[in-house]
């Protein structure tokens, strides 16, 4: 008894490939925004801080 297994269709390499490596947003994330946020409120503080 022989058992035949029709092999897959050939896919298309590069397509594989760069859908891979696809871009997503092109803007911040919540967390980057609040990790800008809180990094421009630190340089403020430090600007304010008086000298000794």
């Amino acid at each position: 008894m022989k058992l035949n297994v029709p092999s897959l269709k050939p896919r298309n390499l590069l397509a594989i490939v760069a859908r891979q490596r696809k871009a997503g947003l092109h803007r911040d994330t919540a967390g980057a925004l609040r990790q800008q946020a809180q990094r421009a409120l630190r340089r403020e503080l430090e600007r304010l801080r008086p000298s000794p």
